[in-house]
């Protein structure tokens, strides 16, 4: 099954957002689900079970904090491999995401779409 496709988790409240990166990454060979809060993202992470999870901070209902901390105390999600994708740009926010188990930290300002892509190509091996 090595040829299996890679499953992206897009947790983001902006749909429109969302739907411009679902599509350039399932154009790029990867199935993707999208939840548009950390509420469902919880429920779609147990159920769909990503490889990758591109996940925004603020957000209703469960904020992307939170979320991730739930996640990594999730024995079956713990060791999904997520990315903070988020307008936040401080260094006290990187370092909480850090601190709660992020993988990797992108603010939304500073990267283009291609550089998204990018990055999740290489965390999953793509």
């Amino acid at each position: 099954m090595a040829d299996a496709k890679k499953k992206i988790l897009i947790v983001e409240d902006d749909l429109a957002l969302a739907q411009v990166y679902k599509s350039r990454l399932e154009l790029e060979g990867f199935m993707v689900q999208h939840a548009p809060d950390g509420e469902k993202a919880l429920t779609a992470a147990v159920e769909f079970k990503p490889d990758l999870i591109l996940l925004d901070i603020m957000m209703p209902k469960i904020n992307g904090f939170d979320a991730l901390d739930i996640l990594r105390n999730t024995p079956q999600l713990k060791d999904v491999y997520v990315i903070i994708l988020t307008a936040l740009s401080q260094q006290k926010d990187m370092e909480r995401a850090q601190s709660l188990g992020a993988d990797e930290y992108l603010v939304k300002s500073q990267v283009v779409i291609g550089d998204v892509v990018a990055r999740v190509k290489r965390s999953l091996g793509a």
